[in-house]
C-alpha cells in the first residue's frame, strides 16, 4: 500500500518563479530550495502544494528585493489529485511568505489557498480570502 504524502504532485522545481500572494510587498519570488526534501543525486528538488520552500524575492517594495525569505506555495498550476478522487489546478503558481516557525508575515492573502494548506498551515488559512 502506497503512503499518501503532504503533497501529491510535485508541480514546482528549483528556479521556478512564482507570485507572491500576501501583503508583504513582494512581488514575485524564484524558488532556491526546498525544505525537507530527499531526492536521488543530481536531480532537481521539486516542490508542491503546502511545502515550504526557500524563495528570493525578484521584483516587489525596494526594502525587500533581493532578500532571501521562507515561503509557502498555496497554488500551483499543474493538475494534481486528492484522494477523494477529484483533480484540482489553479491559474497560477502562488506562494505566501512565513517566518521559521510557518506564521504569515502579511496580515492578508490575496486570492483562494488550497485545502491542503489550511491542514497543514492553519494561520495561513484564517487571512486568505477562501479555501478551494
Amino acid at each position: 500500500m502506497k503512503a499518501i504524502s503532504a503533497s501529491p504532485v510535485k508541480g514546482l522545481t528549483r528556479l521556478s518563479r512564482c507570485f507572491c500572494a500576501d501583503n508583504s510587498g513582494a512581488k514575485e519570488v524564484m524558488i532556491i530550495s526546498v525544505f525537507r526534501h530527499t531526492s536521488r543525486k543530481r536531480m532537481q528538488p521539486a516542490a508542491g502544494i503546502a511545502d515550504m520552500v526557500n524563495v528570493v524575492v525578484k521584483t516587489g517594495k525596494p526594502a525587500i528585493r533581493s532578500k532571501v525569505e521562507r515561503a509557502v506555495i498555496v497554488r500551483v498550476r499543474k493538475e494534481y489529485k486528492r484522494p477523494d478522487g477529484t483533480r484540482v489546478k489553479f491559474e497560477d503558481n502562488a506562494v505566501v511568505l512565513v517566518d521559521e516557525k510557518g506564521l504569515p508575515k502579511a496580515s492578508e492573502v490575496k486570492g483562494v489557498i488550497a485545502k491542503e494548506v489550511g491542514e497543514r498551515f492553519p494561520k495561513i488559512a484564517g487571512i486568505s480570502a477562501g479555501i478551494v
